[in-house]
């Protein structure tokens, strides 16, 4: 399926909803649209000794936590890279009158839009392409209202998915959840069993749970991801990007999504 515009989502839900089900499945489907993960690209920055990476090694040495400032740095950076952001007022068509313009494109600097402590002061934002190619699903970032809003300055999202499961189908999944460690393979005994009860189907290793699969850790987690959520939430709806879609299962969600998303984004919409 071809995207006619670019699409530039958020997926929001409660631990064990299925966000990185949904995202896998847009991203199978919809080959323009890309992943960006927050945590990925600091892992990267920091792997490579890019000078982003360099300064947020040296604040995790500290003891400190990343501050947002810099993971709207890293975000802005790999947009730049892709040719997906541009300085205020957009790309200059390429003519003789426009040579050095188009220079000091090349040298736009995104640090100069993501100062510390705020963004409320910032003169002009820079621009995000609207080619279809341009598409993706930002993962990791926002978290909170607060980091929504600095976002908000920076790169018009523009589709917020709110994922919803009962919470008690949420329990029996995690429950039913088991991986193979080495390879990251999940299973799950009530709608992707094993062939073999508790062993991997490529290697015959044993399954494990999670650290993190048991009903008292996936509350305390609920409870954190609510108190954080809903301002979230009531942000994106106040934007007027918020859509929210309910299901028992990711194959029950996966078809509402996949409409909705055609609808606002492919060819003909």
């Amino acid at each position: 399926m071809r995207l006619s515009k670019a699409a530039r989502i958020i997926l929001v839900g409660a631990p064990g909803v299925g966000k990185g089900t949904q995202a896998e499945r847009l991203l199978q489907r919809f080959p323009q649209l890309s992943a960006i993960s927050s945590g990925d690209l600091l892992r990267d920055n920091v792997k490579n000794q890019t000078p982003l990476g360099i300064k947020a090694e040296s604040t995790m040495r500290s003891g400190a936590l990343v501050p947002d400032a810099m993971i709207l740095r890293l975000i802005l950076h790999e947009l730049k890279t892709r040719g997906w952001l541009f300085p205020p007022g957009g790309p200059t068509p390429m003519t003789l009158s426009s040579a050095s313009m188009y220079a000091a494109q090349e040298d736009f600097d995104t640090d100069s839009f993501v100062e510390q402590p705020s963004l409320a002061y910032m003169s002009a934002p820079p621009q995000t392409s609207d080619d279809p190619s341009a598409s993706f699903i930002l993962d990791g970032f926002p978290r909170t209202a607060g980091q929504a809003s600095q976002l908000d300055n920076l790169i018009p999202i523009n589709l917020v998915v709110s994922l919803k499961t009962p919470f008690e189908v949420i329990l029996e999944r995690i429950a039913g959840r088991w991986v193979h460690a080495p390879s990251g393979r999940v299973y799950n005994t009530t709608f992707n069993a094993p062939k073999v009860p508790g062993k991997d189907d490529v290697t015959g290793e044993p399954l494990t749970k999670r650290s993190d699969d048991d009903e008292q850790t996936w509350k305390t987690r609920l409870r954190k991801f609510e108190e954080t959520s809903e301002p979230l939430l009531e942000h994106y709806d106040r934007k007027g990007v918020l859509w929210t879609v309910e299901g028992n299962s990711s194959d029950e969600i996966s078809p509402k999504l996949y409409d909705e998303f055609e609808r606002r984004f492919a060819t003909g919409a």
